[in-house]
């Protein structure tokens, strides 16, 4: 089969095509025939060596990237029973770990994927898996998201960010996203209730009494967002580098605080978002479509940090 091997560390140009074996599958898991990736700035920053993921994987020759997939079911294990050969299924396949999405076939758990609703594409499909699971899990097993909730979603243009401003919403909580203006009729169109152009005005000056606060970038943002909420609010951060005094400012304030949330590969939490997505609930925002031949350029939309929405790619 063909795949796209990360021979080194490094730029994308590392990312090569070749030709190895179709994987082996044990008696759990099922070979799907990938016909959509998505791709995720996780993808990057290990291809980058940015993420400590990286390190994990740097005994796999050969190193295959990308953990989502949505595709048709060509094999079955012996002790599977949740699928059949010829089924629709999607899913965050072994994260954290080898997913080794970026091929023409991939192994996979059983009890990390979900059939795929009929009414949605597998481009559709693929671009809600590891972004729209975050989200997921975000509000529902990292903190607890109250219809009653104002949530305050940081980056809620991107991959993580517009689906959590949907989530939020089917929930109940009055939703304020963060963004530039460029993206402030996308983010409403989402079902926010309020939108702050991060560029021009400092949140933290403007809001408080929130109760629940997504914060997706990192650095001095987390300690702005621990000022507008209030005592006992909650806070995920899904970014790494957190500081002590970040630490000891949310104890200050007694939050419900989780540091660097990292989502995992789940099929009862991938059915709950097929039902989403089935009933028209969440709906995917795919701004670029690119061939398996054009992983680099994949890759280097995904670099720019101005995607909107997801980037998937096609086989």
């Amino acid at each position: 089969m063909k795949a796209i091997v990360l021979e080194e560390f490094g730029n994308a140009e590392n990312l090569r095509y070749k030709e190895i074996p179709k994987p082996e599958i044990k008696a759990y898991e099922v070979l799907i025939k990938v016909k959509e990736i998505g791709i995720n700035p996780v993808d990057v920053k290990v291809r980058s060596r940015q993420a400590p993921l990286a390190e994990a994987l740097i005994k796999y020759d050969p190193l295959i990237l990308g953990w989502d997939v949505s595709g048709e079911v060509s094999e079955i294990g012996t002790s599977v029973t949740k699928f059949e050969v010829g089924d629709e299924v999607f899913g965050m396949i072994n994260f954290v770990g080898h997913g080794k999405a970026y091929a023409e076939y991939a192994a996979a758990p059983e009890d990390q994927l979900a059939g795929k609703p009929q009414s949605i594409s597998h481009v559709e499909a693929a671009a809600s898996t590891l972004a729209a699971l975050t989200a997921w899990q975000a509000f529902d097993s990292y903190g607890k998201l109250r219809p009653i909730d104002k949530v305050l979603v940081h980056a809620a243009s991107g991959g993580v960010g517009h689906f959590a401003v949907q989530i939020a919403k089917h929930i109940g909580a009055h939703v304020i996203g963060t963004s530039s203006a460029s993206n402030r009729n996308f983010v409403l169109s989402l079902g926010a209730d309020e939108h702050i152009d991060y560029q021009n005005t400092p949140f933290e000056e403007v809001l408080s009494d929130i109760d629940f606060v997504l914060e997706a970038i990192g650095g001095s943002n987390f300690q702005k967002s621990i000022r507008v909420l209030k005592p006992f609010g909650t806070i995920v951060g899904l970014p790494s580098g957190h500081t002590k005094e970040d630490e000891l400012k949310a104890q200050e304030k007694q939050l419900h605080a989780c540091y660097f949330m990292s989502v995992y590969s789940n099929g009862t939490d991938m059915q709950q978002i097929a039902s989403l997505l089935a009933k028209g609930v969440l709906k995917p925002h795919i701004s670029h479509v690119f061939g398996f031949e054009e992983i680099v350029k994949a890759h280097l939309q995904m670099d720019s940090g101005r995607t909107v929405g997801k980037v998937v790619v096609k086989l």
